[in-house]
């Protein structure tokens, strides 16, 4: 691939310092990408680079990618407009060091000028790899003669939706699949358990066909035992196929039966039922995944049909021990209980016994136990358990999409390795592009890290793929409060509290948001039930909300409480510094956001952004603890003024 500056001569013969910022913004740009899509930047040929990646695909997906986001970069007010054109070709390459050289290279380079800026060119090699592979159409511009290269060749525009005369693409994007809670109609009703892991294993096995766009498991198992229509569902996920069916178990005889449902008609696309032992039930998840592929029309990989075809454990014994560690770890999402914390380890780890080679039993414990920390176990407790489980994981499927994620996840809340966290979670989703929880994890850390337009991008792409996840759409809504777009937090938060009218997190984050936003009458009247409800949260955010309001008793009372050990529920200390920074109290305030001596960490780091904490931003106590920290020392939004204060 190379890419090339539209340009940028006459910019850089009016401009040479802006000329020069361009070309830093593609490299910016692109690095992130590099590292998702098997890419490596060769050298720099100026104004442009030239970069190689593992295929075609990849190649193509890089590119439209770099210049979807150069386009919605572009679109921001004062910006100078980057306009960068890209050329691909497939080919050998010789090497000489780190440099590559060939009839391959020139040809990529003498494609690149037929790109319009914004677009992207490839030749019929690369095309006839990636048809129909790619949501864009293609059109050919036919036989070019190029410079240096004795016959012509054939090249295909990229039709992307902001570039010149675009046309609509005829498959615009990869179909959309929702795989519903299988129906548990065995003989012993404990038996659930196998129908849930199952539909489970099947979400995880056809998300890694890079074809299709999966919708997460916290969303549809909102539709178990439903008497909705598959229309009904279909609409609400957004999907435009369902895959749905029933597992009997009895002994060491299953019965399966699925069917692919086509949303739009009720159509069934196709259907099996199959009668085997419970030793197959690792060639019936394949023959589903590539049946399910082949109706949908997305051709699988080589690569593909291995990863879907692989057994993860040779021991039955040791995946029905790991669907009961799932079914059980799902439920402390539901209820987060120390008796089902331990029910979901106990299951994990005696399938790691039964199989000391199973790597997802591995990544699926090291994940449930980041999951407890800090709710039902101390950090300390396990993380050493944490490292251990996260590097066997990785030596045994160093391709595991969970273990990266698991391995992301602890990179950013126990290390705070920023930077690591980041290339983790990118590896996660460069292997599942389904993967709703790497995608809001790298959200959480992108806004962390205040890359706020990144970090909205990943939310909604984490929507998209989950859209009834509400945990994915508050991360939203605190991302638009930690950028201090209140306008934009308040109106999701209010659909939110509308949708959810018993949660105390959303109606007291909206309580704050309108006091934040200095909507004092709007605030009081929001946060008034939380007054009387039993949880601490609850007592939490109206204390906040009355603090702003200019009523801090009801912040003193609860810091009392909770110095003197009164309260029936954990408060975390970070709460109690916003509470005593909104009382003035900063001394106390930043004794609570340095290391906790018993716990070894902090609850700084994501906790900062918090507007609650602007007074304490000069202090340069609050600026070392960032620095330790590796966080940015200097907010990029306009600081809110917090404080206590009397509504007007």
């Amino acid at each position: 691939m190379f890419t090339d500056i539209a340009g940028f001569t006459q910019l850089a013969q009016a401009d040479e310092p802006g000329a020069l910022r361009l070309v830093q913004e593609q490299e910016k740009l692109l690095r992130p990408l590099l590292a998702v899509h098997q890419g490596r930047r060769v050298k720099s040929t100026g104004d442009g680079l030239l970069l190689e990646f593992e295929n075609a695909l990849d190649a193509v997906e890089c590119g439209a990618e770099l210049q979807r986001q150069v386009h919605e970069r572009n679109a921001e007010e004062g910006v100078r407009p980057l306009r960068i054109r890209v050329g691909i070709h497939l080919g050998d390459v010789q090497r000489r060091g780190a440099d590559i050289l060939g009839d391959a290279v020139n040809i990529a380079s003498r494609i690149e000028p037929l790109a319009e800026p914004g677009g992207v060119c490839v030749s019929a090699q690369v095309f006839d790899q990636v048809n129909h592979k790619v949501p864009y159409s293609m059109e050919s511009l036919g036989p070019k003669p190029l410079k240096g290269v004795q016959e012509a060749i054939e090249v295909y525009r990229v039709v992307l939706p902001w570039t010149r005369d675009a046309v609509p693409s005829e498959g615009p994007s990869p179909p959309r699949l929702a795989v519903l809670p299988f129906a548990n109609i065995s003989p012993d009703p404990k038996d659930e358990y196998f129908a849930d892991g199952l539909t489970e294993e099947l979400i995880s096995v056809l998300s890694q066909i890079r074809g299709l766009r999966v919708t997460s498991r916290t969303s549809v198992s909102q539709f178990k035992a439903t008497s909705k229509s598959v229309a009904q569902i279909g609409g609400e996920l957004g999907v435009s196929s369902v895959l749905e069916g029933s597992v009997r178990k009895s002994g060491d005889r299953l019965r399966i039966t699925v069917q692919l449902i086509d949303v739009a008609t009720d159509d069934h696309r196709w259907a099996q039922s199959y009668d085997r032992t419970l030793d197959d039930v690792f060639a019936i998840q394949a023959e589903i995944a590539e049946r399910t592929a082949a109706a949908l029309k997305v051709e699988l990989l080589k690569s593909e049909r291995e990863s879907v075809s692989a057994r993860p454990t040779s021991s039955l014994a040791a995946y029905e021990a790991y669907l009961r560690g799932v079914q059980a770890n799902q439920r402390f999402f539901e209820r987060a209980t120390e008796q089902i914390d331990r029910e979901a380890e106990r299951h994990f780890e005696e399938a790691i016994r039964a199989d000391p080679n199973f790597a997802a039993a591995y990544a699926r414990l090291a994940l449930h136990l980041i999951i407890v920390a800090g709710e039902t176990r101390s950090w300390k407790e396990v993380t050493p358990r944490i490292r251990e489980l996260l590097a066997k994981a990785i030596d045994l499927d160093p391709n595991s999409s969970e273990a990266h994620v698991a391995r992301g996840e602890f990179a950013l809340q126990f290390d705070h390795d920023w930077e690591r966290a980041e290339a983790e979670l990118q590896q996660a989703i460069a292997l599942n592009p389904s993967d709703s929880e790497a995608r809001s994890h790298y959200g959480f850390l992108l806004t962390t890290l205040q890359r706020f337009g990144e970090a909205r991008k990943q939310f909604l792409l984490a929507i998209e793929r989950d859209p009834l996840n509400l945990q994915r759409r508050r991360g939203l809504a605190e991302t638009y409060v930690q950028e201090g777009d209140l306008p934009s937090a308040i109106a999701l938060l209010e659909k939110l509290a509308k949708d959810y009218p018993g949660s105390p997190w959303d109606v007291g984050n909206l309580a704050r948001a309108y006091a934040l936003a200095g909507r004092w009458n709007d605030a009081r009247k929001t946060a008034e039930p939380l007054a009387t409800a039993p949880d601490l949260m609850s007592r939490t955010n109206h204390c906040f909300v009355q603090a702003l309001l200019g009523n801090p008793e009801g912040q003193r009372a609860l810091l009392a409480d909770w110095e003197g050990g009164r309260l029936s529920e954990r408060l975390d200390r970070k709460y109690a510094a916003l509470g005593h920074t909104l009382l003035g109290e900063y001394e106390r305030a930043l004794a609570l956001l340095a290391p906790d001596e018993q716990e070894g960490d902090t609850s700084l780091w994501n906790v900062y952004l918090d507007p609650i904490l602007d007074p304490l931003r000069d202090d340069p106590r609050f600026v070392a603890m960032l620095r330790d920290l590796n966080l940015p020392t200097s907010l990029s939004r306009p600081r809110l003024g917090i404080g206590p204060k009397r509504p007007s």
